[in-house]
């Protein structure tokens, strides 16, 4: 009921320590990296059914932590690359599901930086790759940690940055997921039974526009977000969610980060405001962030 996947990791780093992620704007200069280390906690009690919000008394209310180490690199100081791999857990606060545990998907990233002018407006390119690192059980939504699926993604962002240190960023993707197996002979998808253990997944989409101040050792902003499936079927009446599910969300939330030095720390809180069979999320993230400079490639 909750795209669990979507739980990705904040990075950074330059002279003034900024903020890297994979959908935003910012570099670090060649021959510097970074790790971070951030902890994520989620959690909802109340789930859209298809187009129907209501409660599960069964499950309470569903808790997703996570740990991920990332670290990011400048090859050049146009070229950077992004690794990393979270740890994830779930748990009920009531009825007898159990919950799962363990390391979730491997993820590279790679962005590059292809247009730059005088008037800080930049345009960006951000190509993905994950894959499954352990033998965790996707067919079990919601208490999965993932779902299992090797994905591709591919990014475009355009940032417009003011020399006050406000911004503007804007950033639209597209994923591309495997078919996946399930440990069943058959199952129901859209109406039909597909007697076959393996499922195809829906490709997914995402975009956001977030609006920020970054100057030295301080960076905020005010972001909102969009992810969508682009098809799929819907969780049917008091049943699990499976993973052909068209899942939809809109997110709104907030990040800050301070980083006077090598060492530094960010936080993040984000809110889904409304959706399609996923939980109504309430989630924040908190980072420790570490310089690495004089890296020879």
């Amino acid at each position: 009921m909750k795209k669990i996947s979507t739980i990705i990791v904040l990075l950074f780093i330059s002279v003034f320590a900024q903020a890297q992620m994979p959908h935003d704007a910012i570099y670090m200069p060649k021959g510097t990296a970074c790790l971070a280390v951030t902890y994520g906690n989620s959690s909802w009690n109340q789930y859209w059914e298809n187009t129907l919000k209501r409660e599960n008394l069964n499950i309470g209310t569903l808790t997703t932590q996570s740990v991920m180490p990332m670290i990011a690199a400048g090859i050049t100081d146009k070229i950077n690359v992004l690794v990393g791999v979270p740890y994830v857990s779930t748990k009920a606060s009531a009825g007898n599901l159990m919950g799962q545990k363990g390391l979730q998907d491997l993820s590279l990233w790679l962005k590059y930086k292809f247009i730059q002018n005088e008037a800080g407006i930049s345009l960006h390119a951000v190509g993905g790759v994950s894959t499954p690192v352990s033998d965790y059980v996707a067919d079990f939504l919601p208490m999965s940690i993932g779902f299992k699926s090797k994905n591709a993604m591919g990014r475009l962002i355009g940032n417009y940055q003011h020399k006050s240190g406000f911004y503007l960023s804007a950033h639209g993707s597209y994923t591309f997921r495997s078919k996946i197996r399930v440990d069943r002979d058959a199952y129901l998808s859209n109406g039909k039974m597909y007697n076959t253990d393996e499922v195809a997944l829906p490709n997914t989409t995402d975009a956001a526009f977030r609006l920020g101040y970054m100057k030295k050792a301080v960076q905020f902003e005010a972001f909102i977000e969009r992810n969508a499936c682009v098809e799929g079927d819907n969780i049917r009446r008091n049943d699990m969610p499976f993973p052909t599910n068209n899942m939809r969300m809109t997110m709104v939330g907030a990040y800050a980060k301070f980083q006077p030095k090598n060492i530094g720390l960010n936080a993040r809180v984000n809110y889904v405001t409304n959706g399609l069979n996923v939980g109504q999320s309430m989630g924040y993230s908190v980072g420790l962030l570490y310089q690495i400079n004089n890296i020879k490639f």
